[in-house]
């Protein structure tokens, strides 16, 4: 007979939103979506790079398309929001077709205009589905949690992202891997949390496998889901010090991911059993290192062009807010240790 974890009081919030997921349904369900919202004067967000493809899914609606902002910056710099406010100025909602920068331009929108928000993401980045916002300005990215980010629908296409170049869909989906195993020591765990990012770990490592979109989009979807409502740690908190420094995003939590893991597991064997669960192998931390190297991801920071006169830094301002309870304890030099391996990687 299988032992069963006991169950202790817990907040689970619950979060609004309409996914709609399928192969094709942004070519054949977009239009729906935008009529759904009621919207007539539609700001759209995308990259420049993606503008044939966006075009021909806005062609059903494109007399609803009153604006268009594509000047979107990785890390959402105060300047690209200004822009992009600037631009939503007599429309009545926000469509978002593209990866996290994207949907974080949308987000920096819907801050101060609480428009609505209907996202098509086309990478694994989990964005679209968390009430999370993010700014970066001198070097200093800042981050924050308003319900009225948190896009109103979301349209899962899994065509959208069989279509991404393979370095780019491994490090999209790591970091979505980076959202699961973080949401197993987060503030606002819980047991459902819990459970959504443990299916997120399995979907993204068979995806990653066998080189699944679909597979993949659906593990995005759920790693999202559980950070969403279990909030940001350790991982992230380092991961957007870095952010801020001007470090690729996806890239980095790929890279941090085995050495967050691997400092936290003493203090978090349930998590890292249930990650190696959900890995099919015995070691969570060997497993993911496993799948990191499989990917073509670097294993240190120095690789992305972290210099070593800025780790004193990087630790110095993750250690101030990393959360009290952190499965093990940050203070006493650890987060400085932290990322010196981070940083050396595999040397």
């Amino acid at each position: 007979m299988v032992q069963c974890e006991p169950v202790h009081s817990f907040t689970y919030d619950a979060l609004p939103g309409r996914v709609v997921f399928g192969s094709g349904v942004a070519r054949t369900g977009l239009a729906a979506e935008v009529e759904r919202l009621g919207a007539s004067k539609v700001l759209l967000i995308a990259s420049e790079r993606d503008t044939e493809r966006v075009r021909a899914l806005t062609a059903p609606f494109a007399d609803r398309i009153a604006a268009v902002f594509t000047a979107v910056r990785e890390h959402v710099p105060v300047a690209t929001a200004e822009a992009a406010r600037e631009a939503a100025v007599g429309t009545d909602a926000v469509l978002c077709v593209g990866g996290g920068s994207t949907v974080g331009a949308a987000k920096a929108v819907a801050l101060t205009t609480r428009l609505p928000i209907l996202a098509v993401p086309t990478t694994y980045a989990g964005s679209e589905v968390t009430p999370v916002w993010g700014l970066s300005e001198d070097g200093v990215k800042t981050t924050g949690t308003d319900p009225v980010v948190l896009p109103r629908t979301v349209v899962y296409d899994p065509e959208l992202t069989a279509s991404l170049p393979p370095g780019l869909a491994r490090a999209s989906a790591l970091n979505a891997m980076a959202h699961c195993v973080e949401a197993f020591w987060a503030p606002r765990r819980n047991p459902v949390s819990s459970v959504v990012a443990e299916e997120g770990v399995r979907a993204l490592a068979a995806g990653l496998r066998e080189d699944d979109p679909e597979q993949l989009l659906l593990g995005a979807y759920l790693a999202g889901s559980a950070f969403a409502v279990a909030g940001s740690g350790l991982h992230h908190k380092l991961a957007h010090v870095l952010g801020g420094l001007g470090l690729p995003h996806a890239r980095s939590h790929a890279t941090l991911l085995p050495h967050v893991l691997a400092f936290n597991a003493p203090g978090s064997p349930d998590a890292t059993a249930r990650i190696a669960r959900a890995l099919g192998c015995d070691d969570a931390v060997a497993g993911l290192r496993a799948v990191v190297a499989a990917a073509g991801m670097p294993t240190g920071l120095a690789e992305l062009g972290l210099r070593a006169d800025q780790l004193d830094e990087v630790a110095e301002r993750t250690e101030r807010v990393v959360p009290a309870d952190n499965p093990v304890p940050v203070g006493g030099g650890a987060m400085r240790q932290l990322v010196q391996r981070a940083w050396e990687g595999e040397r």
